[in-house]
């Protein structure tokens, strides 16, 4: 029997390309999304789309009976730290009471393999600005508490039930499809790179530093920022690694080294030739100084190898992007 693969919230950002690259790899796939902020015409290779919402558990158990999915990976969530500050009951809501119904379907229709879209947020204000998985979990904001609840659920069920998952804590994702297929198209989205993009583009009058006096060398924030297609191949090692037996566990996915809002910012003038206007601004609250990956697991778990470990590169891809969608 062909195995089929759930991917829910499969039309964002990150869950499209992951749907892209298993199409690309023979996998079956069946998306579930509610479109509040993803695309239909993401989905590049004929997926079937169920559009329904995840608090929607009778949608949700009808779709598991008619397509009986041996694994499910979870990208449905609100993503926006400082948000979440602000409106923690839409994070506990839409992260947290989301997932546990999403699990109690896959546990009465015994999934097998669980792939859940967590963060580095979960590791709060980590020491020396670098997060291993052994870092110690204290999350600063409603957001990454929300995940690492979620994190907690997952390795419970997984002890009760058997369900093997693997929990991917994203660092910074950015860039896009290098083909130019795809890529972030939320229209009030807050990463930098793409926030600077549209400055050059002439869509944004400015571009804000939410901070420069952090104990860095330029003083501004310092992330380890990853490219999306790089951060989607690690799903489908995480797939992998599950299927020949792997045990239920964490995994940082990031390169390892930290670009400060600086030098993303240099980066984006010089491939675009536009010296937009940057503003300097008072530090966000739950920002961290630095936030770099400690990624040695991955790569010795499942062999993940980043192919675009370049911040040129991801740069390149989003300014590429964003031209095409603004029409340039």
């Amino acid at each position: 029997m062909d195995e089929k693969i759930l991917v829910v919230g499969g039309c964002g950002y990150i869950g499209s390309h992951v749907v892209r690259q298993l199409s690309e790899s023979g996998r079956t796939v069946v998306v579930y999304d509610n479109l509040s902020t993803g695309f239909r015409d993401a989905l590049l290779n004929g997926e079937t789309l169920v559009e329904g919402d995840l608090a929607d558990h009778e949608a949700l158990d009808e779709l598991f009976l008619q397509h009986r999915f041996t694994t499910v990976l979870h990208f449905a969530a609100a993503i926006i730290a400082p948000e979440s500050v602000s409106l923690p009951l839409k994070y506990y809501g839409n992260n947290t009471r989301n997932t546990l119904g999403l699990l109690e379907t896959c546990v009465r229709h015994a999934v097998k393999r669980f792939i859940f879209s967590s963060t580095a947020a979960v590791y709060g204000l980590p020491e020396e600005g670098v997060a291993s998985e052994e870092s110690a979990l204290a999350p600063i904001n409603p957001y990454g508490t929300s995940k690492l609840m979620s994190e907690w659920m997952l390795r419970d069920v997984s002890a009760a039930h058997g369900m093997q998952y693997v929990a991917l804590r994203y660092f910074n994702v950015a860039g896009a499809d290098p083909q130019a297929r795809m890529g972030q198209r939320t229209p009030e989205a807050t990463h930098l790179i793409k926030v600077a993009c549209q400055a050059a583009l002439g869509m944004r009058a400015n571009v804000c530093i939410y901070g420069t006096d952090y104990p860095t060398p330029d003083g501004t924030g310092i992330r380890d920022y990853i490219h999306i297609e790089d951060l989607a191949s690690a799903h489908l090692y995480a797939l992998e690694y599950l299927e020949k037996g792997g045990q239920p566990t964490a995994m940082n996915v990031g390169y390892g080294r930290g670009s400060s809002v600086r030098e993303v910012l240099a980066i984006v003038k010089e491939l675009s030739g536009v010296d937009f206007t940057v503003l300097e601004a008072e530090r966000r609250p739950g920002d961290p100084a630095s936030l770099v990956a400690k990624a040695d697991k991955i790569r010795s778990l499942t062999g993940w190898r980043p192919r675009f470990d370049n911040l040129k590169t991801i740069v390149g891809d989003a300014w590429h992007w964003e031209s095409k969608l603004a029409g340039k």
